[in-house]
């Protein structure tokens, strides 16, 4: 589900840009929100929040900002010395948040919610939580937010009618949503049932109310309410009408009442706010043609005008004050099946208010005021006309209504005081048990890597969506196989040109994603063919790595030349653990290899994950296949996990089955019969990967070939299993094998930078579960953050120390690189 969302949105951009485009050319402001959108935040934006733990809080736009406004400055008392970042999705939003909160540190706009979007950003900001208001539900900033083990805390929750039925369809991807957050603080009963209804755990979610009754940037001194109707040229009106919010379709209703008003109380006026501003010439035309004179607000505010009966707000932010100088308001997006809004910025004032009977987005706090008769609904136009006339006729219960509106405000404040008061609990609770932070485990990981297996390969229910999906990456399968296919036809016709390097060239891959054990069968080869006397080196291509260029030597072959970060976790691993062979990195192995001559000597070049590297000519292609998952599903990606078809298994010289101890029964014959289809000259070899012992990481860290415990040590050890790698199911397989307790396994994923937030996470985790060490594996241990392994008093920390070991055809196997490899030099 999660992939077809992400092709939903990419699509949704790509036909949207056209509308971008206009807006970009029409409205001030939207350029920013459009650059900040695909991730270019400005430095200034990011200088005090970004790495210090912030608390993030989202709100959409104008609605959710004005109930974010208290939530802030609640927050600000609670933590006084915590920066606070809000970020907001509409030009208008960010207009107002910069308007009515001061207590923010920074204000952004969210980024479009697309996976490297999402985690780069999340990356980049490191926030304490993530708070989202209302139903600011988004998967890819979930994901990332598990990813970065960000707690997350839903704050003003809502869910409306509308929303509980669209989330239903989200399937897999709304449980991915739900399980991520800590933390539901809900505006009412109804949402509190809705939410839960959606699979949230009733011991997460509380009640709070809605922090829009503590908003106070509205509160209007008798200074500054005259202030605005002398503004508006309306001091000579006696009487006037707010129409709020308003949706197309409802201003006829709303003309049609006024004209109607205006023939027995002539000197009344009225104001109509448009939801969007975008209408506001439209709204000025219909006005016209219905015989009324108008002005636009920002007109009057530069020069005064008198003599009109309507006065159109075009301005932001405004109406929240506006409502002050009203006598009867209506509340728009009701009249038409929109669902309302907020009733509450009008109430806050004491107003009179009539809806329509639309209000099922705002169910409960119209009900509330309904019920106390603080509120009017009109059925449709006519209605809305009788019942403004009423107001005007009979004001004393316009007076009652005021009066009421009021009550319930103060009686319903506080919701913010709660929020902050929970947000101190959970971030409390955080401290103590991390087992409430969103740390990957095997139950709770969805990355995308995990998601597009279990889906592949039919682990997941198979719904229609899935389906849908399914036929999607066939037909990508399809294209991308297709053009493997040529590319190797290309090169056996000789039209792309293989390179030639004057060594002996050994080729180590596979044809699958994932792991299985390239990297340690790339170094247990290396020893042996250097035990034999050859000058060897190691050319990996640099995955993950931060260096860049032509040639760069992690090891040579004496001491190490670059750190893990800069030569990327496998070059590394492979050139600690291989004091006397030189390991290089670069995307082109021909040109790495005539270096490794050039300054080397080497007279055998293993190309570490080179089976499909058929630019560089090789001696010898070994295959890999792993044993516990065969062939992946025996679909080419992104259907399947073969990055070429099984048809291509004929390039193969030497197939080395992998974990043959961990695979199922008969495996290891579906395997050679299906090597037999396909090739029928390929020496087959048996192996596994043979646990032999455990070093604790600040031994290995500091030396080259420590020793530690024993593998019988461990047995009954009470363990956590940590790891980031293609096949953590092989790990845990293994360390259950020597008999370690396996009390909780936490899965990041493949090539996953650790950070010292999470490992202390991790390390929260282990005490509270009782264990007694934290495994992990050599290829975890190079992307350690150091201020962990340095750290005293920790809990112990141990890497399993893996070897290949060759069964069944080792013999033989010996006895053919014997006869294929090269005469020594020396000879």
């Amino acid at each position: 589900m999660q992939i077809l969302y992400d092709i939903v949105v990419v699509v949704l951009i790509i036909i949207l840009m056209p509308y971008f485009l206009v807006r970009l050319i029409r409205e001030k402001g939207f350029g920013e929100r459009m650059k900040q959108s695909f991730g270019f935040l400005p430095k200034h934006a990011l200088d005090k929040v970004a790495g210090k733990d912030c608390i993030w809080v989202h709100a959409a736009s104008v609605g959710e900002i004005v109930a974010t406004s208290p939530l802030i400055r609640e927050f600000r008392k609670e933590f006084p010395d915590t920066p606070i970042l809000i970020s907001v999705v509409t030009c208008s939003g960010y207009t107002m948040a910069n308007r009515i909160i001061d207590d923010a540190d920074s204000i952004i706009y969210f980024p479009l919610d697309l996976p490297f979007l999402a985690a780069n950003t999340v990356k980049k900001i490191r926030p304490r939580i993530f708070l989202p208001v209302e139903t600011e539900l988004w998967p890819n900033l979930l994901k990332a937010a598990r990813r970065y083990n960000v707690a997350v805390m839903m704050v003003n929750g809502r869910i409306s009618d509308k929303s509980v039925k669209r989330y239903q369809y989200m399937f897999s991807l709304l449980s991915d949503m739900i399980g991520t957050v800590n933390k539901f603080a809900m505006q009412s009963e109804i949402d509190a049932s809705y939410i839960i209804q959606l699979g949230a755990d009733p011991k997460l979610v509380a009640v709070t109310g809605n922090t829009k009754f503590d908003q106070t940037y509205t509160n209007v001194s008798t200074e500054e309410k005259k202030e605005i109707i002398e503004e508006m040229c309306l001091a000579d009106a006696e009487g006037i009408v707010i129409a709020g919010s308003t949706h197309r379709g409802e201003e006829a209703y709303v003309l049609n009442a006024f004209a109607k008003l205006r023939a027995e109380f002539p000197k009344i006026k009225l104001i109509i706010a448009p939801r969007k501003i975008i209408r506001k010439d439209d709204i000025k035309s219909i006005c016209e043609q219905s015989g009324f004179k108008t002005a636009f607000r920002t007109e009057l505010k530069e020069k005064a005008a008198y003599g009109h009966d309507i006065v159109i707000l075009d301005t932001i932010g405004e109406l929240g004050k506006i409502y002050s100088v009203g006598d009867v308001i209506f509340v728009g997006g009701s009249l038409v099946p929109h669902g309302g809004h907020n009733i509450l910025e009008p109430a806050a004032h004491g107003k009179a208010i009539i809806v329509g009977k639309h209000m099922f987005n705002f169910k409960d706090t119209y009900m509330l005021f309904k019920n106390r008769n603080a509120c009017i609904t009109a059925e449709d136009g006519k209605m809305l006309t009788s019942e403004m006339l009423e107001l005007f006729r009979h004001p004393e219960i316009r007076h009652r209504m005021e009066t009421t509106s009021l009550a319930i405000i103060h009686e319903n404040q506080g919701a913010s005081r709660r929020s902050a008061i929970i947000l101190r609990d959970v971030l409390d609770e955080l401290g103590k048990n991390h087992k409430t932070l969103a740390v990957p485990s095997t139950e709770a990981i969805e990355n995308f890597q995990t998601y597009l297996f279990e889906l592949v390969h039919g682990k997941r229910k198979k719904t229609f969506s899935g389906r849908i999906l399914i036929a999607v990456l066939r037909f990508f399968s399809f294209i991308y196989e297709q053009l493997v296919n040529l590319k190797l036809w290309l090169y056996q016709c000789n039209i792309l040109k293989q390179k030639k390097i004057d060594c002996y060239v050994i080729s180590i891959g596979n044809i699958t994603v994932g792991g299985t054990g390239k990297t340690p069968t790339s170094q247990r080869l290396a020893k042996e063919i250097r035990a034999l006397g050859y000058k060897v080196a190691i050319l990996n291509r640099g995955y993950r790595a931060k260096w860049h260029g032509d040639v760069g030597v992690v090891s040579d072959g004496k001491k190490l030349l670059m750190t893990a970060a800069q030569a990327g976790d496998e070059a590394f691993l492979l050139a600690k653990n291989l004091p006397d062979v030189p390991v290089l990195i670069g995307a082109d192995r021909a040109i790495t290899g005539r270096y490794a001559i050039e300054h080397f000597g080497i007279e055998i070049a293993i190309l570490d994950d080179g089976y499909q590297h058929w630019q560089l000519k090789r001696n010898l292609d070994i295959l890999l296949v792993d044993s516990i998952n065969i062939f992946g599903n025996g679909y080419v990606l992104p259907r399947g996990t073969l990055r070429e078809s099984l048809t291509h298994l004929n390039r193969a010289d030497v197939c080395l089955l992998t974990k043959v101890d961990q695979a199922a029964p008969h495996s290891c014959e579906y395997i050679r019969k299906t090597l037999a289809q396909n090739n029928n000259h390929a020496m087959v070899v048996e192996s596994i990967h043979n646990p032999k012992g455990f070093v604790e990481i600040g031994d290995w860290s500091d030396n080259i070939g420590s020793t530690g415990k024993k593998i019988t040590e461990m047995a009954g050890c009470k363990i956590i299993a940590v790891s980031a790698i293609g096949n953590p199911a092989s790990l845990e397989q293994t360390l259950q094998s020597i008999g370690t307790i396996i009390v909780e396994s936490i899965r990041f994923p493949d090539h996953h930078d650790y950070t010292a937030a999470e490992i202390t996470a991790v390390m929260r985790q282990a005490a509270s579960r009782g264990a007694e060490a934290i495994i992990i594996t050599d290829k975890d241990a190079v992307k350690f953050p150091r201020q962990i392994i340095e750290q005293k008093d920790r809990i112990p920390i141990y890497i399993i120390s893996i070897e290949i070991k060759f069964k069944k055809g080792a013999e033989e196997f010996d006895r053919y690189l014997r006869e294929h490899l090269p005469p020594l030099k020396n000879k």
